[in-house]
Formats: structure tokens, C-alpha cells, sequence
């Protein structure tokens, strides 16, 4: 199998006033194409800037990240915004759908910024919103969906572009016990399918539904096993 994500000694610093704040110590990660990662550890430890570096939401103070045989890495930002819309599925604790927009056009707006046509964009999000059992819910507006829903809808829109890798930042920190259980057998039915899912979690059930769990302590990995 190949490597959709090699990343190399990767840092990153933070200036506090006049202190510096080393946040991740030197990473070296591959996560192959078609794997389910789970990244843990506790408040402080560095897996959400290694999620957002991971995610091209922020740049590493030194080292490599090559993404899909691309090296992100040394991008500009408009560059790095292309590869978030095309490579990158994110989705998120809350949500982050656009309120007076209907399901389906939530769901269509990464295809816009990649300039596909009007009836394509309308096809692969009506195709995207049956996979995650959301046929019925097309025309209607977050605030009439359940969290669940809304859920299933944020990750329609991570699946709609095809992206390299689906990034999920605790996917379930604000759904119930019965509606969590309903996004992870999502999550499993979209690894099944042939992605790459990585999941940033705090919750040990979660990161037992992955096949491999990567524990980060002081910005450092200090454990990565795979489960059976």
C-alpha cells in the first residue's frame, strides 16, 4: 500500500509574549492509503495542532509533510486552500454548516470553490446525502435537522470532492450516546468503502472503532498500535 500521508520531523512552535512554546517535538508519521487512525492524548499534548497541520490549517515551524505525493509543506496559502478543498474532508465537533442553506447545498459547496458544473455538483451531492441515509432531509435547513443529521450532513460534504484523506475532529463530542454510535458505524462504512479516515478523539470508544491508535504526550508520539 502507499503512503497518503509521510510526515517528517515535524514542529511547531508558538511565540507567547516573549517565550517560546514547543508544541510538537520532532513527528515522524506515515499513514497509509485506506487506513483508519485514531490520534489521542490528553489536553495539551499537541494532536490538535498535529490535526490542524495534518489539515493544512496550519503550517509546521520545520520539517516535511507530503500529502497524496504532494509536499505541502512548502506551500503558499493560496495553494494550501486548494489542497484543503480537494484533499482534505473535514468534519467537525460542531458542525459548521451554513444555517439558511438547505442540506443539499451545504453539502454542494466544496464542489463550487472546485468549479464543477451547477448539475454535476447537484448529482454528487444528492448521490452523497443517500449514502449517509439522508435522502429525505435534502431540502431542509440545519435548524431542522437533529444533531445526528447535521452530522451525517457535515460528512456528506467531507465525501462529496473525493479528498485524499476524511479528517474528523471529535466527530461526536456533541451528539448523545445512541446518535454517536450511529456517526461511528458511518465512519466504519466509509473506511470500508476504500477511505482514509483519521479521527482526532479524546474518548477511548471512539478510537477503538480505528484500526490504529496514535497517543501523543508533551508533542511527542509515545505510543502507536494497531488494533486487531
Amino acid at each position: 500500500m502507499s503512503n497518503v500521508i509521510k510526515i517528517r520531523n515535524i514542529i511547531r512552535d508558538f511565540k507567547l509574549g516573549q517565550e517560546i512554546v514547543n508544541v510538537l517535538k520532532g513527528i515522524d508519521l506515515d499513514i497509509e492509503r485506506g487506513e483508519y487512525v485514531a490520534i489521542m492524548g490528553p489536553s495539551g499534548s499537541g494532536k490538535s495542532t498535529l490535526m490542524n497541520i495534518i489539515g493544512c490549517l496550519d503550517t509546521a515551524t520545520a520539517g516535511t509533510y507530503i500529502l497524496n505525493g504532494k509536499d505541502v509543506s512548502k506551500m503558499l496559502d493560496d495553494e494550501l486552500a486548494d489542497i484543503r478543498n480537494t484533499e482534505i474532508g473535514f468534519v467537525f465537533q460542531t458542525f459548521n454548516l451554513l444555517p439558511r442553506t438547505t442540506a443539499l447545498d451545504n453539502v454542494a459547496l466544496p464542489m463550487v470553490y472546485a468549479g464543477v458544473s451547477k448539475s454535476e455538483r447537484t448529482k454528487r451531492a444528492m448521490d452523497v446525502l443517500k449514502s449517509v441515509g439522508l435522502e429525505d432531509r435534502m431540502e431542509h435547513k440545519p435548524n431542522q435537522l437533529s444533531g445526528g443529521q447535521r452530522q451525517r450532513v457535515a460528512v456528506g460534504r467531507a465525501l462529496v470532492n473525493h479528498p485524499s484523506i476524511i479528517l474528523a475532529d471529535e466527530p461526536t463530542g456533541n451528539l448523545d450516546s445512541k446518535t454517536s454510535l450511529e456517526i461511528l458505524n458511518l465512519f466504519d462504512d466509509i473506511h470500508k468503502a476504500g477511505n482514509t479516515v483519521i479521527v482526532v478523539t479524546h474518548e477511548e470508544d471512539v478510537a477503538a472503532r480505528a484500526k490504529r491508535i496514535i497517543r501523543l504526550i508533551d508533542g511527542m508520539i509515545s505510543t502507536d498500535t494497531r488494533n486487531a
